[in-house]
């Protein structure tokens, strides 16, 4: 079975530092590539990091809300996706999806999200 799961979410004061964990079991992992998705309540689904697989130079992308403070990566070895953030703004309060997309193929696996709540 296709299991993802997110964690390291919380509450944290603006300008702290969360780093969210996604493992994953029954996919193989390095042929995926992977990402972080978030959702804020009213709002659409958004991407905000994603990364290639690692054969293919391991190339991360981000939105630009988040360039600079956001950074993923990946560790094949544990078939785990990582995202840490840094410099939190209360706009970056949402639930936070693991994504994993085969590339031409139309496989997405998405975690079951994490809550981060960047408060005063």
């Amino acid at each position: 079975q296709v299991q993802l799961a997110e964690s390291g979410g919380g509450l944290v004061q603006p300008g702290g530092s969360l780093r969210l964990s996604c493992t994953t079991s029954g996919i193989i992992f390095n042929r995926n590539n992977v990402g972080w998705y978030r959702q804020a309540p009213g709002m659409q689904r958004e991407m905000v990091a994603t990364m290639t697989t690692l054969s293919t130079g391991g190339i991360a992308n981000y939105a630009a809300s988040v360039s600079g403070r956001f950074t993923i990566s990946r560790d094949d070895a544990k078939n785990t996706v990582y995202l840490e953030m840094d410099s939190l703004k209360p706009e970056d309060t949402a639930v936070y999806f693991c994504w994993l997309g085969r590339p031409h193929l139309n496989f997405n696996y998405w975690g079951q999200g994490t809550q981060v709540q960047v408060t005063v």
